[in-house]
This record gives C-alpha cells, structure tokens and sequence, in this order.
C-alpha cells in the first residue's frame, strides 16, 4: 500500500508495521466501529488483523515455535464520537495471540480510538514479537 516493509526484526525483537484487517484481499471491516459497524464486528476485526500480525511475525522469525512471547500490541481503533469499547473491541486480537501462543501469548497493550484510518479499515495493530536467535538469513 506505501513505502515500508510489513515487517522489521532488530535483534531478537520482530516490530510489524501495522495491520489491517484485510482478509482473501479486501479489507473485511471497514468503517467506525459504533457507528458503521457493531463492537461486536470491531472485534473480529481486531481478531483479523491478529491473524495477519502472526503471519508477518512467522514470515520473520521463519517458524511459530521460535516465538518467545508476543510483547506487545499497540491497537487503533477507528471510532464514533462517544464509542467507548476499545478494549473489547482490541480483545479479539488479545484473545486470539493467548489462544495461539498460550502463556507466551500475554502481552501489555496500547488502546486507542482514532477519527480516521488508511483505507476506512475499522480496526489497525501493532505487534512487537521477541523471537529466539538465529542468524538473519
């Protein structure tokens, strides 16, 4: 979509560039979420972009299992004025990285709701990753 890499590992941490809740090709939610779209849609947004934040960070560290936790996730979420659920609308990316990498899958986050959002996507995530070490191919 612009100039930047969808993913960029310094040492042991892997850092995506943010991911929308693109799905087959199209973006899948799009629109503020209470208003456009329910906190319930919100959230399988969020859980769409965690499926792609994963498939960056495998694409980085070359296998799942070398993933050591998923430290952090900073969440955007596109809103109406007045809409207050973020985090349960971030908790459809949270869930899905605790289902997926169980303890390692804990991880601190950022929530917040925006006006705008490339391409009118209802939801956009932020993943830092650490993974184990092994040579940069």
């Amino acid at each position: 979509v612009a100039a930047y890499e969808p993913w960029m590992r310094t040492g042991n941490l892997v850092l995506t560039s943010g991911q929308l809740p693109w799905r087959d090709g199209e973006m899948a939610f799009a629109g503020r979420c209470g208003e456009e779209i329910t906190e319930d849609q919100g959230y399988q947004a969020a859980r769409q972009c965690a499926i792609n934040a994963i498939a960056q960070i495998k694409a980085a560290a070359g296998d799942l299992d070398r993933v050591r936790r998923i430290v952090k996730v900073d969440g955007y979420v596109h809103t109406a004025p007045g809409f207050r659920g973020h985090p349960q609308v971030l908790n459809g990316a949270s869930e899905l990285f605790n289902t997926v990498f169980g303890e390692r899958g804990r991880h601190a986050r950022l929530a917040i709701g925006v006006d705008e959002m490339p391409l009118n996507a209802a939801v956009q995530i932020c993943v830092t990753a650490e993974i184990e070490d092994y040579p940069i191919s």
